[in-house]
């Protein structure tokens, strides 16, 4: 791997990425899917199952949580520098179903010092809109890939 200070912003989001990614047992154990990575960007994307349904025979509200966090995680720590949840909250518009694909679409809206906000649409595999999440994140001490400093 070359050193960080020689990577494209695009090569760092990856590489940070591929660093979380080997350390999520969250993410894997659930079978999200991560495709797509940009600075301050992350799709993922989940199968519902029936471990995952509630007792309206849809998908519990805390796995459509789950995803969307899991996107925001990885928008948000994009640039070498490990964030956290601040603050989150979701809307559910539409149940998700056993069966259904959903997506988890995350963007930037807002990055400043320590702070950033992303909003992170979740839709099914028809693009209908299931769920709107926002969250803030709050940068801490260390990242992802070495600095060599």
């Amino acid at each position: 791997m070359k050193p960080v200070a020689d990577m494209t912003p695009q090569e760092i989001a990856e590489a940070s990425a591929r660093a979380m990614w080997n350390d999520d047992s969250a993410s894997q154990r659930l079978n999200m899917a991560l495709d797509h990575i940009a600075p301050g960007q992350a799709t993922l994307s989940m199968t519902i199952t029936a471990d995952m349904s509630n007792g309206h025979g849809t998908c519990h509200g805390g796995y459509i949580f789950t995803l969307a966090d899991s996107a925001f995680a990885f928008a948000c720590n994009s640039y070498n520098q490990m964030a956290v949840a601040q603050h989150c909250s979701v809307t559910y518009l539409i149940p998700g179903h056993i069966g259904d694909r959903l997506t988890a679409t995350a963007t930037e809206t807002h990055r400043l010092g320590r702070s950033g906000i992303y909003d992170i649409r979740i839709t099914n595999q028809t693009g209908a809109h299931v769920a709107e999440f926002r969250g803030h994140s709050r940068t801490v001490k260390g990242t992802h890939l070495p600095t060599g400093s």
